[in-house]
């Protein structure tokens, strides 16, 4: 092979939060956030795309019910590097087969990277060299290399990677440690210890390894995974247990390894990440599609439909949605509670196709 890396979009997921936008046949990964006119996953393709070394050696991992859409978001992607799960059993299942198939591909030597699909990164040559100052790492250690983010607040709902001793300088001197903890999603004064201590990284699900090593960790933590997978391929499926990576692997591995990162992240979790990306100092709102308000402010108005006009009087902080026959109104500190309202819909048949 002449690639220095093979990386794997893990494109699965759901984005809930992001409803009605983003509905069952039409998750997060497939819409456009930003302006650009290209989806979450094309931007992530593109992303990765000159350190693939072209089309031929990106690879996706997605589900059943979504593979047709990454066929239609991805034409030049070619069949044989779209893996199709069967039934969605968490992270650690699809890396765990995916590895094993770009191993049987390209050998067991090779290094792959994970990324997800769905999240929003800035600063693309800086993007590309702290890849390959991970690969060089991943290479020279063994290693499991972590990609840190680096916290601008003390959130809750991220998971927290604690920086031990210096493994050494990568690429263009970019500094990696050896992880000294993972801890999933802390307390608020937790969190605020983490941050405030200069050690810990935000863990934003993106990782390289050789997959002899990640094979090797699996048959060590995971058994009950890559056995399966290995006897039997997709037809294990629905006998494997659903585990995330991080729970699976990377809080249990000794060679897990964190690089900080440099360029700009962030994983669009709701609706207010729209307004992080889009706000403007000379507006008061953040707008896709029409609309016009009076003593509006700090709002978040999105219509899909270019021809519809939004209206909005006195509202502050509020994000207005329309999206076909669904209109969502809610203040921007509870769009977190978006999924909580989808369990209801769920229980009403007659709502079942605006899921």
């Amino acid at each position: 092979m002449t690639q220095s890396l093979v990386p794997i979009i893990l494109a699965g997921g759901k984005g809930e939060r992001f409803w009605p936008l983003s509905r069952k046949q039409r998750p997060k990964q497939f819409l456009c956030l930003d302006g650009s006119g290209r989806s979450l996953l094309q931007t992530t393709a593109d992303r990765l795309l000159k350190t693939a070394g072209g089309w031929d050696n990106l690879w996706v991992v997605t589900a059943s019910h979504l593979a047709d859409g990454v066929r239609e978001q991805l034409p030049e992607l070619p069949e044989a590097n779209i893996l199709v799960e069967p039934e969605g059993r968490d992270t650690a299942p699809a890396v765990a087969w995916s590895t094993v198939e770009v191993a049987k591909r390209y050998g067991k030597d090779v290094v792959t990277g994970f990324f997800p699909a769905d999240h929003w990164i800035a600063e693309q040559d800086i993007f590309e060299a702290t890849l390959m100052a991970a690969v060089e790492a991943a290479v020279e250690h063994s290693a499991i290399v972590t990609l840190g983010i680096a916290p601008t607040h003390a959130a809750t709902g991220y998971g927290y990677i604690e920086q031990g001793e210096k493994i050494g300088l990568f690429g263009q001197a970019y500094p990696a440690f050896k992880v000294d903890r993972f801890t999933e999603k802390p307390d608020k004064d937790t969190a605020e210890t983490f941050v405030s201590s200069g050690r810990f990284s935000w863990n934003g699900g993106m990782f390289v390894f050789l997959a002899s090593v990640m094979l090797d960790e699996l048959h060590q933590h995971a058994p009950e995974i890559i056995q399966l997978l290995e006897e039997k391929g997709i037809d294990a499926y629905s006998t494997l247990p659903k585990l995330s990576i991080d729970y699976a692997v990377m809080e249990k591995t000794n060679r897990a390894c964190v690089l900080p990162v440099q360029f700009s992240w962030d994983d669009l979790g709701d609706w207010g990440a729209i307004e992080r990306l889009m706000k403007s100092a000379d507006h008061p709102n953040v707008e896709f599609g029409q609309h016009v308000c009076l003593d509006t402010s700090g709002a978040i108005v999105y219509t899909s439909d270019e021809d519809e006009l939004i209206v909005t009087i006195g509202l502050d902080d509020t994000v207005v949605v329309r999206d076909g026959k669904v209109t969502l109104i809610v203040k921007k500190d509870r769009t977190q509670e978006i999924k909580a309202v989808l369990k209801t819909i769920q229980e009403r048949s007659e709502f079942q196709g605006l899921l």
